[in-house]
C-alpha cells in the first residue's frame, strides 16, 4: 500500500474541542484531502459537549478519545488520564498538538513513549486577564518539548516560539490552506442563498467567526450602526455561534438594528454562504492566521479587516487593513466604500499560486507524517 506495508498511519491530534473554529477547520480541511488509506487522524478532546465534526471524523474512519478538562487543581488527574492512554495505546507513534496551554504537559509523557512530537501554533494571543497570563507562563516549555514546529504564520511561530525557533530546520510555517473549488464564484448559489434570507436587493455585509472576545462583535456591531445611517440596504449576516451570542443580540436590540442582523448559527456551508456576501469584515483582536480572510478572498470578496491580522493574509491585494482605534464611522465608510469601487472576480488561480490550496498542503503534510513514521 505504501512504503511503512500494509500498516495504515494513525496520527493523534490534540484539537480541544471539535467545534467549528479555525484550528478545528484546518485540521479537517487536511484530514479530507489526505489519503486515507495511508494515513489516519485519530483526535483527543476535552470538551465533550462540542463534537460538530464528530460524525464526520467517524465516517472519515477517524477515532475520538477524551481526557479530562485541565482546571490546575486536578493535575494529577489529568497527568495520569495520558498516562493511562499511552499505556493502553501503544500504537502511536506520532502526536500533533494544537492546544497550546497544556502542551508542555502532554508532549512530555507522549516524549517519554517514544512518540515524536509536533506543537503547532494558531494564534498570536492568550487573550488578556490573569488565565491568559497562567496560558503564557504554561506554553513556554513548548519550545523545550517538542520535536517539531508548526505555525500558521510567522507572526504565530514566533509569537509562541520564540524568534530562535523559527530559524531552526524543525521548524515549519503550514499555511491554513483551503479547498479553493468549494469557492469558485457561482451566480446560481449566490441567488439561492440570497433568495432563502430574502436580502437579494440588499448590500450583505459578512463574518464568519464564533461568538468570542477574540472576534470583537461588540465592534463589529458599532460599524455595522454606523453603515446602517448611511446605507439602509444594509444587513449584515453572521456566521458562528458561541456564548456570547445572547450578548450581541442584547446589544443589537439597543442599538435598534437586530432586524437588520442574520445570525446563520454554526454552518457547513461557509462557501456556499459566502457567495451571498457582498464585503467580508473581520475586527479581531488577535489571530494567528484568520483562515476566513482567505476562504472569502478565493470568493472574490473585498475584506476589511483589523491591522491585528497578519499581512500574509493579503492574496488578492482585495484586503484593507484598518487600526481597531478608528473610530467605527471610519470603518463604516471603507466598507461602503467597497461596494461602490469593487468589482467581484475569480481569486481560485491566486490563492493555488499563492500555496494556500489545500491539495498542495495535504500532500506536504502526508509526506512529513510517512517520513518521520519510518
Amino acid at each position: 500500500m505504501n512504503r511503512v506495508g500494509d500498516i495504515v498511519i494513525r496520527i493523534l491530534h490534540v484539537i480541544g474541542s471539535l467545534n467549528n473554529g479555525g484550528s478545528q477547520a484546518m485540521v479537517m480541511n487536511l484530514y479530507r484531502n489526505i489519503d486515507r488509506k495511508k494515513v489516519q487522524f485519530d483526535f483527543i478532546i476535552d470538551r465533550e459537549d462540542e463534537v460538530f465534526f464528530a460524525d464526520e471524523i467517524k465516517e472519515l474512519g477517524g477515532r475520538i478519545f477524551t481526557v479530562p478538562t485541565f482546571k490546575g487543581w486536578n493535575i494529577l488527574s489529568y497527568l495520569k488520564s495520558w498516562n493511562d492512554f499511552f499505556k493502553n495505546h501503544t500504537d502511536y507513534k506520532i502526536i500533533h498538538g494544537h492546544v497550546r496551554s497544556t502542551a508542555s504537559l502532554y508532549l512530555n509523557i507522549a516524549n517519554r513513549y517514544g512518540l515524536t512530537s509536533i506543537s503547532h501554533s494558531h494564534n498570536t494571543s492568550s487573550g488578556r486577564g490573569v488565565f491568559a497570563v497562567v496560558k503564557n507562563i504554561m506554553q513556554y516549555p513548548i519550545r523545550f518539548s517538542a520535536d517539531y514546529f508548526f505555525a500558521c504564520s510567522k507572526e504565530a511561530g514566533e509569537w509562541l516560539f520564540g524568534r530562535k525557533i523559527s530559524e531552526k530546520k524543525n521548524y515549519f510555517v503550514l499555511k491554513n490552506a483551503i479547498d479553493s473549488k468549494k469557492f469558485i464564484i457561482d451566480s446560481e448559489i449566490r441567488e439561492e442563498i440570497r433568495k432563502k434570507h430574502n436580502v437579494s436587493d440588499k448590500f450583505v455585509i459578512g463574518h464568519v467567526g464564533r461568538f468570542h472576545p477574540q472576534k470583537n462583535h461588540q465592534f463589529l456591531l458599532d460599524v455595522f450602526f454606523e453603515v446602517r445611517k448611511k446605507d439602509s440596504s444594509a444587513v449584515l449576516m453572521l456566521v458562528g455561534d458561541g456564548t456570547l451570542k445572547h450578548d450581541i443580540e442584547e446589544k443589537a436590540i439597543k442599538l435598534g438594528i437586530l432586524n437588520s442582523i442574520i445570525f446563520i448559527g454554526v454552518s457547513s456551508e461557509v462557501p456556499k454562504i459566502m457567495q451571498a456576501m457582498d464585503a467580508f469584515v473581520f475586527p479581531s483582536l488577535y489571530e494567528g492566521l484568520g483562515i476566513v480572510v482567505i476562504e472569502a478572498q478565493a470568493s472574490g470578496l473585498f475584506c476589511v479587516v483589523a491591522d491585528t491580522i497578519p499581512d500574509e493574509t493579503n492574496i488578492t491585494n482585495e484586503v484593507k487593513y484598518l487600526a481597531l482605534n478608528r473610530s467605527s464611522a471610519y470603518w463604516a465608510d471603507e466598507i461602503i466604500l467597497t461596494r461602490k469601487t469593487h468589482k467581484r472576480t475569480d481569486n481560485i488561480s491566486r490563492i493555488i499560486k499563492s500555496g494556500y490550496d489545500i491539495e498542495q498542503t495535504s500532500s506536504w503534510l502526508q509526506n512529513f507524517y510517512i517520513n518521520k513514521w519510518e
